[in-house]
């Protein structure tokens, strides 16, 4: 007996390295397979400036993703500046939580075998579809492992995990407000209802404590990188909240867009669905089961991630629920101890079904970043535009074609950027020029875009804000040329009046604006 004993652990070992390492790989080489600019390099130059001494909030706005800036910046600290360090950051948390779905299974006396799978299909599903640090991926993922520190402190009723559930949620909401927020409200719902049904208020008391402690660590933070609070607050609570009520009244609810398109994930919970609402109906006091609420927090945790979706609109990335419900859902069945092993069968093969296609198609053929049908052959090493950048194969959605014509771009720019000694701000989704000379650039914020989503823009509430906070980086580090990479001309003109502003090309690309004495800067 202890010689099977030993034998079993040394298999579930080898299962464990096993997960490990292809977890890690799978995103290191999607990571390096294509680039979106707007969200490939959202993080890269960000990363770089906290490391020198630039911070969100004080030194660029920002409307999410500030936890992910300082990770990334240890990435390159223990590391080295370079994209595959940046790359390995969002490899690190699909290990993380890959590693902790298949724990939390184990703790459910699921067989290891199935622990694994479930748990290799998840890390398929999981961040490959990015391969580089993403606020969606950042703040769904540390959300999902809240939410397992959550389901563990209720069946564990131990106060490290009462602990950890509220600061997981406070990571996912500072990599972004949602789908973050939506799943807190879910938990506390869950845990008031868990609370008063079972007269226990354990977890309450931990998590309170837990919360404010680390709520009042965030205000120690910014206070100690020179962050207003009231900055803060405008930044990533007031501005984001106007963000959120226009795509509201702009969502558009189709069966196709509601049931079609997350068809699987709903396949894979049904089983999950059933045994409960039985259990429900049937079982006496089922209210008063762990078993209940476990199923409660699952299904919040679904409705939350799926209307995340329908109201961003950006490309789907929550496929990785499949098999997370498919595990729980064999978990039930078992537990149910329903005997007809076709269901268990059927609920693999969706699983395996499902997980090839969108592996297929959102990691092999890259549409999270926009290269469905790209040529991956016409790729080209991205060491041409710096060394930094090695191993990542470069082709963009803006030049499929012909990525070599967006590189003869690129490092045309860098020339130029590199022998002006002016002090420069720069103005692009091509947000690595930092990193690649060497150079601090004042770039005002992460993003730029025509819709208001990375910044107010002319006509929001807080445009003023926006605007005092630009020229406010201009005089603080004494800009004298700005320079305007593929972006609309209105990041800048909307701030200073064109006739502050003395325009040359570069390119067909990118404007040089040098800044003239003038009233609007005062």
């Amino acid at each position: 007996m202890k010689k099977n004993f030993f034998l079993i652990n040394i298999n579930e070992k080898i299962l464990i390295l096993f997960l490990i390492l292809f977890s890690l790989l799978i995103n290191q080489y999607y990571g390096n397979k294509g680039v979106f600019p707007l969200d490939s390099f959202s993080h890269f130059d960000s990363g770089f400036r906290v490391l020198n001494g630039e911070y969100p909030f004080r030194d660029y706005w920002i409307t999410a993703g500030p936890f992910i800036d300082y990770i990334q910046a240890i990435f390159f600290y223990v590391i080295g500046i370079n994209w595959q360090s940046y790359v390995l950051h969002a490899s690190f948390v699909n290990v993380l939580s890959s590693l902790i779905t298949y724990f939390i299974l184990k703790n459910f006396k699921l067989n290891n075998y199935f622990c694994f799978f479930y748990s290799i299909l998840f890390s398929i599903l999981a961040y490959p579809s990015s391969g580089t640090p993403f606020v969606d991926h950042h703040s769904a993922f540390f959300s999902l492992i809240g939410v397992y520190f959550f389901i563990l402190a209720i069946k564990e009723q131990k106060k490290l995990f009462s602990i950890l559930f509220p600061i997981f949620f406070g990571f996912a909401f500072l990599s972004k407000q949602v789908p973050s927020s939506y799943i807190i409200l879910s938990v506390i719902f869950v845990l008031i209802i868990y609370s008063i049904v079972n007269k226990n208020f354990f977890l309450i008391k931990y998590s309170f404590l837990s919360s404010i402690s680390f709520i009042f660590f965030i205000f120690i933070f910014l206070y100690i990188q020179q962050v207003d609070v009231y900055t803060f607050l405008i930044q990533y609570i007031y501005y984001p909240l106007t963000i959120g009520t226009n795509r509201l009244d702009g969502i558009d609810f189709t069966f196709r867009g509601l049931i079609g398109h997350f068809k699987f994930i709903y396949l894979a919970i049904i089983p999950l669905v059933y045994f409960n609402l039985k259990n429900i109906i049937f079982k006496k006091n089922f209210y008063n089961q762990n078993d209940f609420y476990y199923f409660l927090i699952l299904l919040s945790l679904t409705i939350s991630l799926i209307a995340h979706q329908l109201l961003t609109r950006n490309q789907t990335f929550i496929f990785f629920l499949i098999p997370i419900l498919s595990a729980f859902s064999h978990i039930s069945i078992i537990k149910e101890k329903y005997n007809n092993n076709i269901l268990i069968i059927l609920l693999i093969t969706i699983c395996i079904f499902s997980s090839v296609k969108y592996h297929l198609r959102f990691n092999d053929d890259r549409k999270f970043h926009e290269l469905y049908n790209a040529n991956f052959d016409l790729s080209i090493d991205a060491k041409k535009i710096d060394n930094k950048f090695s191993g990542l194969k470069w082709i963009s959605p803006y030049y499929k074609n012909n990525p070599s014509e967006e590189i003869d771009s690129i490092k045309k720019i860098k020339y130029s950027l590199n022998n002006d000694d002016r002090n420069k701000m720069i103005i692009t989704n091509y947000s690595f020029f930092s990193i690649i000379l060497n150079q601090k650039l004042h770039s005002p914020s992460r993003w730029y875009l025509d819709n208001g989503v990375a910044h107010p823009i002319k006509g929001s509430k807080y445009f003023e804000n926006y605007r005092s906070f630009f020229i406010k980086q201009i005089k603080e580090n004494d800009i004298k040329v700005i320079y305007v990479m593929d972006v609309s001309p209105q990041s800048l003109t909307s701030i200073i009046s064109e006739k502050c502003l003395e325009t040359s090309s570069l390119d067909n690309k990118t404007n040089i604006h040098l800044i003239l004495e003038c009233d609007d800067l005062e």
